[in-house]
């Protein structure tokens, strides 16, 4: 069911935690399935310098947050933000149908983070 790279996320995950003095923080959750999602960034020089994550949920979900912050430690902004839903399954060797609402978890999550360090950039610049 699950793929030998989805279990290893699950069972040692990367990068999991909080970042106190986050530059970006983003939060989803998934009503359906109880899925809640946070990731947090450090930004330096418009590149990922740190991610961690919190994740209160499957296995699944879990994985793909251990996942999407390997895929994007070290990018810059812009491509973090192009890192989609498919690229957190397919990194993880697929997942099953009814978990593929987890990478978009994933991704939303950290899309959501880097909305969260543009506006809070703007707060600062007024």
């Amino acid at each position: 069911m699950y793929t030998e790279k989805v279990m290893e996320h699950f069972k040692n995950p990367r990068n999991m935690g909080e970042i106190p003095d986050a530059d970006g923080v983003g939060t989803v959750g998934n009503p359906v399935c109880g899925d809640l999602m946070t990731i947090y960034i450090k930004v330096k020089d418009s590149r990922l310098e740190d991610i961690k994550f919190k994740t209160f949920g499957c296995g699944s979900a879990i994985a793909t947050s251990s996942m999407i912050t390997e895929l994007a430690k070290g990018k810059t902004l812009d491509e973090a933000m192009k890192i989609t839903r498919a690229n957190v399954a397919d990194s993880l060797g697929g997942l099953p149908p009814v978990k593929m609402h987890c990478s978009n978890l994933a991704a939303d999550a950290l899309h959501a983070a880097i909305e969260d360090y543009y506006k809070k950039q703007k707060e600062v610049k007024k």
